[in-house]
């Protein structure tokens, strides 16, 4: 019942209450009055004058106190009816509200949202106590939603930073043969390339809020270069290792639609990770399947741990405590293989080492 009707009807009880309750102190007084004499006259019918007997000073007392009764029973009985109806609708209908929503705004002063405002009745309270709950579960979810944003944020800034240590590096390898004066004569070409990839690179980073928003810009590249480039990646971002790149001769004439430089990235991702853990050798395979094109990736170290083959890439997923290093690499390969329509898969060789596997 509304709070309005609840008010009426308390008071309309009240009020019936305390009517009934006067006419019982008018009966019963009026009932102990009668018992005492009253006194006066009294004429029968034959015309003969009789004087009553008249009540003693203690039954004059005594009636009096009852007149008396009588009179502040009209006043105290329907005051203490209201307020006896005043406190049931306060217990009724007001306390259990107000302690919640006294509660509700003391864990909300104090920044803690992890409780909930439990559905008190169906009355005005009721509905401000659900509309309450309404505004914490919203304010909860605005938090996560910030927090959310927040940890993007950074996911983002980790791998803008990552996925740029490898081109640079490219560049710098590039710089350090030309000053030796042993670079070949793609050098040039190769800094315009990188440069011009570091720049759309940025560009896109800096128009996207989420690493899952980052464009993909498909065209047709030839095996052959692709297989080019990924030699010169591999000899530049694993120098102290063998590295031998082999792609299908079928294949190797034929073209592929994939955004070029998100391909690269996965690449160098890859090669980068192989490095740091292969102990002589780097396999490095390119197939065209019917599924898509096909990147393996082998090293002849210690092979992956079993929860990051269980698991999957996490962001920040580190083997290893590495300043240098953000954990980033596979998440971000997975992440374009994704985008790609594709996959990441990681497994270990039987005879030792680890495989990846990136499906575009």
């Amino acid at each position: 019942m509304g709070l309005k009707k609840s008010f009426v009807l308390l008071s309309a009880v009240s009020v019936v209450v305390s009517l009934l309750l006067i006419g019982a102190v008018f009966i019963i007084c009026g009932a102990i009055a009668d018992q005492y004499p009253s006194g006066g006259i009294s004429i029968t019918s034959d015309g003969i004058v009789r004087e009553l007997e008249g009540p003693t000073r203690g039954q004059a007392r005594v009636i009096n106190i009852l007149g008396w009764v009588e009179v502040f029973s009209c006043i105290l009985v329907p005051v203490g009816c209201l307020g006896i109806a005043s406190l049931m609708f306060y217990q009724l209908k007001l306390k259990k509200p107000i302690a919640v929503l006294q509660m509700g705004t003391e864990r909300i002063r104090e920044h803690d949202l992890t409780f909930s405002i439990p559905e008190i009745s169906g009355d005005e309270l009721g509905q401000v106590c659900a509309a309450f709950e309404t505004m914490r579960a919203e304010m909860v979810r605005t938090n996560q939603e910030l927090w959310r944003q927040a940890e993007e944020r950074k996911r983002l800034n980790a791998a803008f930073s990552h996925d740029l240590r490898n081109p640079v590096t490219v560049l710098k390898g590039t710089v350090k043969l030309l000053q030796q004066g042993t670079a070949d004569e793609h050098a040039l070409e190769r800094l315009e390339t990188y440069v011009l990839r570091l720049e759309r690179y940025v560009e896109a980073m800096s128009s996207i809020q989420q690493l899952e928003q980052m464009p993909v810009q498909k065209k047709e590249v030839r095996l052959s270069m692709l297989q080019d480039e990924v030699e010169e990646t591999a000899r530049l971002l694993a120098p102290g290792v063998r590295t031998e790149v082999c792609v299908n001769d079928r294949c190797l004439h034929s073209s592929v639609a994939l955004d070029h430089g998100l391909f690269l990235t996965v690449v160098e991702n890859l090669i980068g990770n192989a490095a740091r853990y292969a102990r002589s050798i780097i396999d490095i395979n390119i197939s065209v399947a019917r599924e898509g094109l096909i990147l393996s990736v082998n090293d002849d170290g210690s092979g992956y741990p079993a929860k990051l083959i269980q698991d999957g890439p996490k962001p920040f997923g580190k083997m290893e405590e590495e300043a240098a290093h953000f954990g980033m690499g596979l998440y971000i390969c997975q992440m374009l293989c994704m985008k790609h329509g594709g996959i990441l898969r990681l497994e270990n060789d039987r005879n030792g080492g680890a495989r990846a596997t990136a499906l575009f």
